[in-house]
């Protein structure tokens, strides 16, 4: 009987460990296996050999699978009969109480449990168990290649296909998972390559909206302004662009360059250039692409209504891959100011997403708003006057510089930290 309970035992495991593993290789994450076998070990060398031939690992996992399960139903049969033979009398009741029994546990212990283990931790597993597993691989070789050759067979045969080669290409899902767990494991910085790759992978996401100038900072100035005025704001600004509208910056009708005063104007009319108009919720790759074949660099972002949302340039757009481009006439410093780990002061131009990021805050995101800013005038309906506090989920803010349009500057608490 132990010797019995002990095969049974040993049947389980090996069925869990095929049904795991086939999961797992299914699973796991192409550009991770990929990285692993191009280092110098033992490991690598065996991982390279079981996902040369990917049809025939399944293959192997699946006989050792039926196998288990042979010697299981074989074995659990027996010891079941011993233990109802006498209690229930009638054979057919007694065969639907094993078959019930039998498969409960097998289900249980042999394919829910390590199937969802092994696709949460298919990596990991992947590796652990490759060396057993290549030792199966060894050992089920003739009767794979034999069923291998059936079923090739019978494709041909009966439906003219044969099988498909493994598709080696990385799926953009997985080269963004894999890159993910990077940033996630980071200890201190991130490297540079890792977050352009990040960046890289959501950037045709990124809607214009999300990396214009707000209308708010748009320098700009109407159309019959004197040449003096305009000479005076490209000093004062030191932009190389100024936008040109009429009446309001609702209607802007171009831009001036600076190289155009050389041209000795009579009038702003007379150096204006045509500007280009996307809508803000235009991803920002269209508008690149856009840009680049009109030879443009900077466009006029409207809203919903054809009203000025604001502007946005090919510095804008690529900054969104690489970081933050300063030059000398960058002369805008936002507040950033870190008083403790539940303390900090804020300017509400700051992206509520960098924050989160750089911060390790869980402020709320949402696609109403970009900026912190946003999120509290989403969450209050109006611009709160200086000194004002508004609390948020488990942050209070205060109101530190307010104008009449919009809020400038917040002193952030966080009331207690999420669990």
């Amino acid at each position: 009987m132990y010797f019995e309970i002990a095969i049974i035992l040993i049947s389980i495991l090996l069925s869990a460990f095929f049904s795991g593993m086939e999961i797992a290789f299914v699973s796991a994450n192409k550009m991770h296996i990929e990285l692993e076998k191009k280092k110098d070990s033992f490991l690598a060398k065996v991982l390279t050999k079981l996902t040369k031939h990917p049809s025939k690992f399944i293959t192997t996992m699946l006989v050792g699978n039926n196998i288990s399960l042979v010697v299981y139903g074989y074995f659990m049969g027996d010891l079941l009969m011993q233990f109802f033979f006498t209690a229930i009398p009638n054979n057919f009741i007694l065969l639907l109480v094993q078959t019930l029994i039998s498969t409960l546990i097998i289900l249980v212990t042999a394919e829910f449990l390590p199937k969802a283990i092994f696709r949460i931790y298919a990596n990991e597993t992947l590796k652990i168990f490759a060396i057993p597993a290549y030792i199966f691989y060894l050992l089920f070789y003739f009767i794979t290649n034999f069923i291998s050759f059936i079923s090739d067979f019978f494709l041909k045969v009966l439906f003219n296909t044969t099988e498909e080669k493994p598709n080696l290409a990385f799926s953009k899902l997985e080269l963004e998972n894999y890159i993910t767990e990077q940033l996630e494991t980071a200890d201190d910085e991130v490297d540079s390559e890792i977050q352009i790759f990040q960046n890289a992978l959501e950037f045709h996401n990124v809607k214009a909206r999300e990396a214009m100038i707000p209308r708010t900072e748009i320098v700009a100035v109407e159309v019959h302004e004197s040449l003096k005025n305009l000479r005076q704001l490209f000093v004062d600004s030191g932009l190389s662009k100024i936008m040109v509208y009429n009446n309001s910056l609702d209607d802007i009708i171009g831009y001036v360059h600076t190289f155009e005063l050389f041209k000795k104007p009579k009038n702003i009319r007379s150096i204006l250039l045509p500007i280009e108009i996307v809508p803000e919720t235009m991803m920002i790759h269209d508008v690149l692409n856009d840009l680049i074949k009109k030879r443009k660099s900077v466009a006029v972002v409207l809203d919903e209504y054809g009203g000025t949302s604001g502007l946005i340039t090919v510095e804008d757009i690529i900054e969104e891959l690489f970081g933050e481009i300063e030059d000398e006439h960058d002369s805008i410093t936002l507040l950033e100011e870190k008083i403790n780990d539940r303390e900090f002061k804020f300017s509400t131009r700051l992206e509520v997403d960098y924050i989160n990021e750089t911060y390790l805050l869980n402020l709320k995101e949402d696609s109403n708003y970009e900026t912190l800013g946003g999120l509290i005038v989403d969450h209050t309906e109006n611009i709160p006057n200086q000194g004002d506090i508004v609390e948020i989920d488990h942050f209070q803010f205060t109101i530190l510089k307010v104008s009449s349009s919009k809020i400038e500057e917040v002193y952030l608490k966080v009331l207690f930290k999420d669990k």
